[in-house]
């Protein structure tokens, strides 16, 4: 059981090293309250049980390991240690650093630019842009508050978080009219909302300004928390609507990329 991305022929493996972390591997799959004998842990990483008695005993000295039970019913699991360094990992990673080279990936893939944005009362606050290098160049400004029910970054972020909640933001800020596609009905937004959360990403045809097309998808952290949203903007020009969906696709699976990065793990299918 291996899940580095560094080759094991590589000249920089380490084979300890990958054990100990094979071993937490194994140790996380249990279900809480269980946990896995010496020889339950050396099956898992195909490595002899003296082998994996001292790791863990290793990794229990560090609090990476916690153990409970006497002689055959002896169980060990993942130590709170490592919860320590999680939370060191948490305060050390920037959502800008993370989502900048994805961001800059995701311009040069769609020939849009692209931001970042964070939300702060309702409304997307857009934190970080890539712009294109073009002649013609759209009015992107850094800071700039974003509408919740019309916009890309917007829209995204209120696909995240609970209906009831989306519909606070709602009455509190309403839906003025923008353009002529701008959607000003609430039921019919909320349920707007439930279809961007099935697909993944928002879509704002003209919904903000005319000929302006926009589409957003949320980031999340390692606790699921909707933390931000990505955006790609350009001009719409007769673009087809084949091409939306393909670039929406492109947009969530960037902000997927950064949700990764920040330790967020999908649900799985049923």
């Amino acid at each position: 059981m291996t899940n580095s991305a560094v080759p094991e022929t590589s000249k920089y493996w380490v084979r300890s090293v990958a054990r100990a972390a094979d071993i937490l591997e194994a140790l996380a799959d249990p279900a809480p309250g269980d946990g896995l004998s010496v020889t339950q842990v050396a099956q898992r990483c195909g490595i002899s049980k003296s082998a994996a008695f001292g790791m863990l005993q290793t990794l229990r000295a560090y609090g990476f390991v916690s153990d409970d039970g006497e002689g055959m019913s002896r169980r060990y699991r993942l130590g709170m240690g490592l919860a320590r360094l999680g939370d060191r990992a948490r305060s050390q990673v920037s959502l800008r650093g993370v989502a900048r080279p994805v961001l800059g990936r995701l311009t040069t893939e769609t020939g849009m630019a692209s931001r970042l944005a964070v939300p702060q009362d309702g409304h997307a606050v857009v934190v970080d842009q890539v712009e294109v290098d073009q002649r013609v160049r759209l009015d992107l400004r850094m800071g700039q508050r974003e509408l919740p029910h019309c916009t890309g970054l917007g829209k995204a972020l209120l696909s995240a978080v609970p209906q009831q909640e989306a519909a606070a933001v709602i009455a509190r800020h309403g839906l003025p009219r923008r353009t002529a596609r701008t959607i000003t009905d609430a039921d019919t937004f909320l349920s707007h909302l439930r279809d961007i959360e099935r697909v993944g990403f928002a879509l704002d045809d003209e919904e903000d300004a005319e000929g302006i097309l926009c589409i957003g998808a949320p980031v999340r952290d390692d606790s699921g928390t909707c933390v931000g949203a990505i955006s790609i903007t350009g001009l719409k020009l007769g673009l087809p609507a084949w091409r939306y969906q393909e670039l929406g696709g492109q947009v969530r699976d960037a902000a997927g990329r950064i949700s990764g990065e920040l330790g967020w793990l999908p649900p799985e299918e049923p």
